[in-house]
């Protein structure tokens, strides 16, 4: 046994073909010795040593990556929640999540009303118009006409489905976080609302733990965009303050992003 054979041992016992003197390798092979001896002439002439050639300015100008490892905006004075409301709120949560998991697969075989047609993962649009409505993702007012105005009944379709437990125990992992990322998208061209808020926090109560390399990037990018639409904010008795609050919190607190947290 020769050098060769020593590193690189043979998988299959095969000897050396003996095949025609005219043999011809650019005609395509038709005994299987003809085929192995293609396999030995084309193995004979691979170097013993392979480098490959890299150009080195190609390398440079992909291997800069910016990572963002930016704060939350400083709240505006007086709309900074209390270390003592924020370990409230976090102990609040914990239990809710608890509750969410026990109850999910009762919830989960539980029918959904006719008017429920939950979207495909990936349809982002669809998913904003069933959580926020055709009314808010239209960006029209909510006039009903006289008729409905006796009528008590809401039409969720016009303002968004609320987040039920026997929807979202319906949403695998993958499905809460794309959800979660589109409407963080909506937040960040559109503003705040109280729709927004429940399926964000509904979302979260959901997400588990540990978080996923995604995860962890969505629920901070979720905790920045809150808190530059509180640092926008004119007064601290706007009714989005508290909703704002909680969400940076539960970010900062429970998932433990304290670098994002209200200090």
């Amino acid at each position: 046994m020769d050098d060769d054979q020593e590193l690189m041992p043979r998988l299959l016992p095969v000897e050396q073909c003996d095949v025609a003197e005219d043999f011809d390798p650019s005609v395509p092979p038709i005994t299987p010795q003809e085929y192995l001896r293609r396999v030995q002439i084309e193995a004979a002439k691979c170097p013993d040593v392979v480098v490959a050639r890299i150009d080195p300015k190609k390398l440079k100008k992909k291997q800069t990556v910016n990572v963002s490892l930016t704060r939350c905006h400083p709240a505006p004075e007086g709309c900074s929640p209390g270390l003592k409301w924020q370990q409230q709120q976090v102990a609040n949560f914990s239990a809710i999540r608890q509750k969410v998991n026990k109850h999910r697969m009762h919830w989960k075989s539980q029918p959904l009303d006719g008017n429920v047609m939950m979207p495909q993962v990936e349809d982002e649009e669809g998913w904003k118009k069933f959580c926020l409505g055709e009314k808010l993702y239209l960006n029209s007012s909510l006039i009903l006409p006289d008729g409905e105005c006796e009528n008590p009944g809401v039409d969720y379709i016009k303002v968004g489905f609320p987040p039920l437990l026997s929807i979202v125990s319906r949403m695998s992992q993958a499905t809460v976080t794309s959800v979660l990322e589109y409407l963080i998208n909506w937040l960040g061209t559109k503003d705040f609302s109280p729709e927004l808020g429940r399926w964000f926090y509904a979302l979260l109560a959901c997400l588990e733990k540990p978080l996923l390399p995604e995860g962890h990037s969505l629920i901070r990018q979720l905790a920045r965009c809150c808190s530059e639409v509180r640092s926008r904010m004119e007064s601290k008795e706007e009714e989005k303050l508290s909703a704002l609050n909680l969400l940076i919190c539960l970010v900062g607190r429970y998932f433990d992003q304290r670098d994002l947290a209200d200090s």
